[in-house]
């Protein structure tokens, strides 16, 4: 797509974990040529990214995408924060969907997608 490294992506529950899906997701949007802010509330660092505290609701501008890497159960307390950060669309990963946040958000204009951030990447549909 064009302008690809203009999506700047906010990872939500990023690690520094490289056994994880979510530090897989900042290695891939990197070599893809995106920006990617990482957020959670376990700290840390993801490739020499700081992993910003989630639990601050960091300021984050000019956001295309959130990336979902927490669980369900945890997300209704982050929804008005990600809804703040003015997002294009919300993936939502595997065994991160939430059918009633993903409803809201298409209310209010945002594309919520259930699909794999590294999938999407390596066929080009990011």
């Amino acid at each position: 797509m064009a302008n690809d490294a203009n999506k700047k992506t906010v990872i939500i529950g990023a690690t520094g974990n490289p056994q994880k899906y979510a530090f897989l997701a900042a290695k891939m949007l990197k070599e893809h040529g995106h920006r990617y802010v990482p957020l959670s509330i376990h700290g840390g660092e993801v490739l020499g990214e700081d992993i910003l505290d989630l639990k601050e609701q960091p300021a984050v501008p000019d956001v295309h995408t959130v990336t979902m890497y927490i669980n369900p159960s945890h997300q209704p307390e982050w929804e008005k924060y990600i809804f703040s950060l003015k997002p294009t669309r919300v993936i939502f990963n595997p065994g991160t969907e939430y059918q009633a946040f993903k409803v809201r958000l298409e209310q209010e204009g945002i594309e919520a997608v259930e699909a794999c951030t590294l999938v999407m990447l390596r066929t080009g549909q990011f």
